[in-house]
């Protein structure tokens, strides 16, 4: 498994020189997290990671067909999101207002990391993220964390900057 900071050494400078910019477009619900509440981030393809909530954090459910869900840190939730409206279950419906750099992984981005069809790394929060042939490798734009985003999802929530 490959660390966030060797992923950022190898991805961002792709990223910067070949990457292009999007805009988050659909709207997610998010509510606050319970202390160590266990969120596992399942897209159409399968588990893509888990995570452990801290005081303060938001538990984010994307309006996809596989509705994934993910935690984010305060600071990191109000930078990429703002408040429309509360909803149901305790959630509030948020408008995006992040953008990223985003490369799709190649047979030759995966060559790289000396594999065919996949790979894991450490995500930001520490806990183990795959990789897979055309997903998407993304950052924000202050470049701070390198993630991923399947595929299907990833069309399903954003749109490239014109």
């Amino acid at each position: 498994m490959h660390s966030q900071e060797k992923i950022k050494q190898i991805i961002l400078p792709l990223i910067h020189s070949k990457g292009k910019r999007y805009k988050k477009f659909k709207n997610v619900f998010a509510r606050k997290a319970k202390l160590n509440e266990m969120i596992c981030t399942i897209t159409h393809d399968g588990k893509e990671t888990t995570n452990c909530a801290n005081a303060g954090d938001f538990i984010i459910k994307n309006q996809t067909k596989a509705k994934e869900e993910y935690i984010l840190t305060p600071q990191k939730f109000r930078s990429r999101y703002a408040f429309i409206k509360r909803a149901k279950e305790g959630y509030s419906e948020y408008e995006p207002k992040g953008r990223i750099h985003a490369i799709e992984v190649t047979k030759r981005l995966l060559s790289k990391f000396n594999v065919k069809t996949r790979f894991y790394f450490e995500a930001a929060w520490g806990s183990k993220m795959v990789v897979k042939e055309k997903d998407f490798l993304v950052c924000p734009l202050q470049g701070e964390e390198v993630y991923r985003i399947a595929r299907k999802e990833f069309f399903e929530t954003y749109r490239k900057e014109s």
